[in-house]
């Protein structure tokens, strides 16, 4: 058996090899070290090998798919080893033969299909990254929905692209990761390296070609060599893991560079566009629009904030769909209603075609089904948009696969083939009989004596049993002349004869025995025979059940996004092919969503006007204090501009965008010591990517460039940043700063104005009032933040002294050093200064500190109001 084992694990020497022994999955050797530390299980030892001791530990093949998905997440390769054969078999070869065994699957991240190792809402993305002299393509597929894209791009490009996709796992050639190496630790993907022969682009159109079992790519797309190395290198890598038992693959389809806005790793981050900074997808966008009643939906919802498109007419169709759903709620409550009962349709189909699935996932199609009938015969008659017509059209034509279903498939079938009971009782004569005899054999051998002994007329004949001769007819002797004469030992087969009793069989009774004994196997099998039918019967029905999938997610996400229009009071913009970009009214989803479940203060809404001319920059110079929502401000219309485009409605009074090409955003900081980063370098990175690739249709938000350095080395560059973003890309930027000495290049640079946060002062304190308004601000306020911050008293009135020591020095033209040099360096600790005193309390005040709300009556508690009201207009 070791020896079978050690032969097996030498091909696959980068996995864990789960070794099927009886009802466990066996680990030997450094497998079994490394399984055990990651699966904190015991871990033990069996037998010897060269002297020593065998490291081993096992899961339960019943518990197997836990145990895999934390091997997984954890960034192992596991390959998944099963008996070829029972141990009764083996035995039939000779009594030392080892049970056959091989592997079966090879389990990795971008290759897993099973439920409980998915996320339902998300993607599971495999990607293949090509290379063809300097030309590259991305290719990508989730193997548990079927969908298969390919794309052309620059090495430039890759990194955002990535991105944007996340896959869980990403193929790349011998040698190509070196020119990438940084892209990939910066998105945390650790590539899987194959061979240069994997991405042979030649090899890869005779992989594709009988993949889909065409004669040619031509009705597909004219591919590129890196395109065809990149689809061909994720065909052999699926036929290898998979080991040739190919999932359900659509046709590949070409995506352009150009149709979708571009958004980078970096802005994707700051942006929290599917997860938050935190690292969950709680507090981000994604968790905050997604009302999708499905799972297909909710994938779909999270591409499109992936991927926001830039075609107008898509952009347009999708934003009528909404309208659709907005004008006609009670109507598009009725498709929500049934919505919520479609299951995962791909997922099912997927899982059918690798032959992982079963009867739950045959259910769930013919459940599926029967639900797309219902939303057909609700949306029949109406006059829909065009996107919506074609998602219902989808969901017609399917009667006679549901018809089949619903006829064969029990309500509620078991989620394994094995189990058998799935099938519904009428649908097959055969298998009913065999359950009745394996659920009612008495019953069935009741209704034989009874027919035996109408034909004999002997009404004491019976059918007993025992374990010798099994069933027998049993009469007694005085009927033994008449039982053995003809025509009745024609039937009746004499067996066996006692001192009171006879005994006989007949051909039909010994095959009912046979019958009884074997029916429960009998069903299992006839059960699995019918399964296998209804499998074939629902994969030809693949592309129309694809089809169906996306037309039941098209549905849920515009319904969806409508609810959230409606309830949110959202507005659809105006999206066209200007320069424009104003915004009335402007709210940030999640910042908005946050202060309702906390209870707080409503969102204080904005405007935002940054239409730019032909050829012309539109920059908004920000200014204000910290804490008075700059950050936010630019993060709403960065969030704006991307919902437009991904066909939403957004959150705002009114709002006209004109189509953004790409969104580039450098908000917060952080440093990244792993690669000895400082957070001031880290800025200047993200800065740099800005300022080269940026176009006069990109959106840019830069929220206090420069802060990391020196002040003058800071402001140096934030100035210089804001020139070349004018003069050269022409950008419709928004441009936070703490430098106050930029607000002048309002003056002198064309496009350019400023803007302010105001804030109010009061008794010493400083009141955010998060309204943006033209101007430029006068001060930052830090002191005083530093002192909502919980800065201790003595700090924040050293700092006080300090600050105003400079300001003075500022209006007199005096050296900040010679000022700082006279202040006394430990005053505020050798002549500690007094806390400051709070004002003498008022009246009102004295008042309030009297009253008793839990001991008030209504009446007394209106009169104190009175009361106090009074009070305010003696003062």
């Amino acid at each position: 058996m070791m020896a079978q084992y050690l032969e097996i694990k030498s091909q696959y020497a980068d996995a864990l090899l789960f070794y099927r022994m009886g009802d466990f999955y066996e680990l030997f050797f450094d497998d079994a070290a490394a399984a055990a530390e990651a699966l904190d299980i015991a871990l033990t030892k069996r037998g010897k090998h060269d002297g020593d001791d065998i490291p081993m530990c096992g899961v339960p093949v019943h518990a197997a798919e836990g145990y895999l998905l934390t091997l997984i997440r954890k960034g192992f390769r596991v390959a998944v080893c099963e008996q070829m054969e029972s141990p009764a078999e083996a035995k039939k070869r000779g009594s030392k033969s080892v049970v056959k065994r091989d592997v079966v699957r090879l389990v990795t991240p971008g290759t897993l299909t099973e439920e409980t190792l998915l996320e339902a809402r998300r993607h599971n993305f495999l990607a293949a990254l090509a290379c063809v002299r300097d030309d590259w393509a991305l290719a990508w597929t989730d193997i548990s929905t079927g969908a298969l894209h390919v794309l052309p791009l620059s090495l430039a490009r890759v990194g955002p692209e990535l991105a944007q996709l996340l896959p869980s796992e990403i193929l790349m050639a011998e040698g190509t990761d070196d020119a990438l190496s940084g892209v990939l630790d910066d998105l945390g993907l650790e590539p899987t390296i194959l061979g240069k022969s994997t991405f042979d682009s030649t090899g890869a159109t005779a992989r594709l070609t009988q993949q889909f079992g065409v004669s040619s790519l031509d009705a597909f797309g004219h591919f590129s060599r890196p395109e065809l190395s990149a689809l061909g290198a994720l065909i052999e890598y699926l036929d290898l893991t998979q080991k040739g038992r190919l999932p359900l693959l659509r046709p590949p389809q070409q995506e352009k560079l150009g149709n979708s806005m571009q958004i980078d790793a970096a802005t994707r981050r700051n942006l929290e566009l599917t997860h938050s900074l935190q690292g969950g997808r709680a507090g981000s966008l994604l968790s905050v629009i997604d009302r999708t009643a499905t799972a297909g939906g909710a994938r779909l919802l999270e591409r499109r904030v992936s991927t926001p498109s830039r075609d107008l007419t898509v952009i347009r169709n999708r934003q009528d769909a909404i309208t659709w759903a907005i004008s006609d709620p009670m109507t598009a409550r009725q498709v929500r209603d049934v919505l919520k009962r479609v299951p995962d349709v791909d997922r099912a189909l997927s899982r059918l075609g690798l032959d992982r699935g079963g009867p739950r996932d045959m259910a769930a199609i013919r459940n599926a089904l029967a639900q797309a009938e219902a939303i057909s015969a609700v949306l029949e008659t109406h006059d829909l948009p065009e996107i919506l017509r074609s998602a219902v059209s989808s969901c017609t034509g399917h009667a006679e696969l549901a018809a089949l279903l619903d006829d064969a498939l029990v309500a509620e079938p078991p989620l394994l083939a094995r189990d058998g009971g799935f099938i519904a009782p009428g649908y097959d004569d055969g298998l009913d009989e065999a359950r009745k005899l394996r659920d009612e054999g008495r019953g069935v051998i009741a209704g034989l004596q009874a027919q035996y002994s109408e034909m004999t007329g002997v009404s004491s004949l019976k059918i007993k049993h025992n374990n010798v001769l099994g069933y027998f007819i049993e009469t007694t002797s005085t009927h033994a002349q008449k039982m053995m004469a003809p025509p009745l030992n024609e039937t009746f087969i004499h067996r066996q004869t006692t001192a009171n009793q006879i005994r006989f069989t007949t051909v039909e009774l010994s095959e009912l025995e046979r019958r009884i004994l074997n029916a429960g196997g009998e069903a299992i099998e006839i059960e699995k025979r019918l399964y296998a039918t209804l499998s074939r019967a629902i994969l030809d029905h693949q592309a129309a059940l694809n089809a169906l999938a996306s037309g039941l997610a098209e549905l849920d996400l515009a319904t969806a996004l409508a609810d959230l229009a409606t309830d949110l009071d959202w507005c659809r913009p105006i999206v066209d092919d200007s320069r424009a970009f104003d915004i009335e009214g402007g709210r940030h989803p999640v910042v908005e969503r946050s202060l309702k479940a906390q209870g707080g203060t409503g969102f204080v809404a904005n405007d935002c006007s940054l239409s730019a001319e032909d050829d012309k920059a539109a920059i908004t110079l920000l200014t204000g204090p910290n804490m008075a929502g700059k950050s936010t401000f630019l993060r709403q219309n960065a969030l704006i501009a991307l919902l437009a485009q991904i066909g939403s409605y957004v959150p705002a009074k009114s709002a006209h965008i004109g189509v953004v090409s790409q969104i580039f955003s450098r908000v917060g900081a952080s440093d990244d010591l792993a690669r000895g980063r400082s957070t001031f370098m880290v800025e200047m990175v993200e800065t740099a990517a800005i300022l080269n690739q940026a176009d006069d249709r990109a959106l840019v938000i830069l929220d206090e460039i420069g802060r990391g350095t020196a002040t003058y080395d800071g402001l140096s560059i934030a100035w210089a940043t804001l020139e070349h973003l004018q003069s050269v890309n022409k950008v419709r930027a928004l441009f936070a700063t703490h430098y106050h000495e930029m607000t002048t290049l309002a003056n002198t640079l064309d496009g350019v104005k400023n803007a302010t946060v105001a804030v109010r002062e009061w008794d010493g304190e400083v009141i955010f009032l998060h309204e943006v308004r033209d101007g430029a601000a006068d001060r930052s306020y830090g002191v005083q933040v530093a002192q909502l911050a919980g800065l201790p008293p003595a700090v924040i009135t050293r700092a006080r002294s300090v600050l105003d020591a400079l300001e003075k020095g500022e209006r007199e033209n005096t050296s900040p050093k010679a000022l700082i040099d006279d202040l006394p360096l430990f005053s505020a600790v050798a002549n500690a200064p007094q806390p400051v005193k709070p004002a003498a309390e008022s009246k009102i005040e004295a008042q309030i500190k009297d009253l008793h709300p839990d001991e008030m009556t209504p009446i007394e508690a209106l009169q104190a109001l009175y009361n106090l009201k009074a009070l305010l207009q003696d003062d």
